[in-house]
């Protein structure tokens, strides 16, 4: 049986439906699976040991190039799903570009989200199976398993994080640049500030103030990553305040982040793909919500603590809000301090 998950973005929600392939491989252990995915997020699931292949998108430099391009693009990937003859496709995405793509596969059995669920109505077109999701199953990777249930069914129990496994490549280029910066393994923190929309992100005076105590005041080692040019700026001024004890760590490879965050003894940030890569690879998060939901993307277990911001409104899905700084501040340092010493001292014991 060849099934085809349409999973194509963003970095966390790819990291969110990593479980279906544990699913499918403990529900039908010969089954093959192929993942249709964005060439910038491929890098995540190359190598992945339950994939067969993987089925690339580029279509931000599709659309840079004009129209033609695009659809030749699209095409081609098209002709390539439909070669592979497919016996089921699971359309996690639920949206209209990732519906384009379910429909035109071939599939005879089409699993996606029912009209309640389904980002954008045109994706209602491409399914034939569409999956009520239940009340219970409110967390987003468990969303997803519903999906892969209805297609493939079985009393699989398996993990809401991951399976996420490092490549040794990665793994050693980062054991490297550990002993570089004077680093342990197992005994660094990392602090992620970046996150997709505007409207998740904490204070940078707040991250400031707890990387300066983390580092400053309990003589922790503390790595910050980035990912863009704002990011950066951000973790320079968290390296500044630290007197130069933190770890401003050079950008690398998405494999690499994951091999980084792998050795960690714990990572700090907001609803972004780092902490959710940092729960599949089994690292212990603290993680900040402001407009979106901790219980429905936030790091399931105990090793996880997921703070949630107090406002009246929260969760609220906005990318803009007139009241943002009050709600970026009501989450306090102290807040998020307390959560990552009950983490360690968790660890420690």
């Amino acid at each position: 049986m060849k099934v085809l998950i349409v999973k194509v973005s963003a970095l966390g929600d790819i990291v969110h439906a990593l479980p279906v392939l544990a699913h499918l491989h403990a529900a039908a252990p010969d089954v093959i699976v192929d993942w249709l995915v964005e060439e910038s997020f491929a890098p995540l699931l190359e190598g992945h040991p339950l994939l067969h292949k993987i089925v690339r998108l580029d279509t931000r430099r599709w659309r840079k190039q004009g129209t033609f391009p695009a659809v030749r693009g699209s095409l081609g990937v098209i002709r390539q799903l439909r070669r592979e003859h497919y016996d089921i496709v699971l359309d996690l995405q639920g949206n209209s570009k990732s519906g384009i793509f379910t429909r035109l596969s071939g599939a005879a059995e089409r699993f996606g989200f029912d009209g309640s669920q389904a980002r954008e109505w045109p994706n209602l077109l491409a399914t034939n199976r569409k999956v009520k999701i239940s009340a219970e199953n409110h967390h987003i990777s468990s969303r997803y398993l519903q999906i892969a249930r209805a297609a493939l069914p079985g009393a699989t129990n398996v993990s809401l994080c991951g399976p996420l496994p490092v490549k040794a490549d990665a793994a050693k280029t980062i054991a490297t640049l550990l002993d570089e910066f004077g680093l342990t393994r197992g005994n660094f923190l990392v602090a992620h500030y970046g996150t997709t929309w505007e409207t998740k992100l904490w204070p940078l005076d707040h991250w400031i103030e707890l990387v300066r105590t983390l580092v400053i005041e309990s003589g922790k080692q503390v790595v910050l990553t980035w990912g863009n040019a704002k990011e950066k700026h951000a973790a320079e001024r968290m390296a500044e305040a630290c007197e130069g004890r933190a770890v401003l760590w050079p950008r690398g490879s998405l494999q690499e982040l994951v091999a980084l965050l792998a050795a960690a003894r714990l990572v700090i940030g907001a609803d972004t793909g780092p902490v959710h890569i940092a729960a599949a690879v089994g690292t212990a998060t603290v993680s900040i919500f402001r407009v979106t939901d901790s219980r429905r993307n936030g790091p399931p277990g105990d090793e996880h603590i997921r703070l949630q911001a107090p406002m009246e409104c929260s969760p609220c899905l906005s990318k803009s809000c007139e009241r943002d700084g009050e709600c970026g501040a009501s989450i306090s340092v102290a807040e998020v301090l307390d959560a990552v010493i009950r983490l360690l001292q968790g660890a420690q014991s």
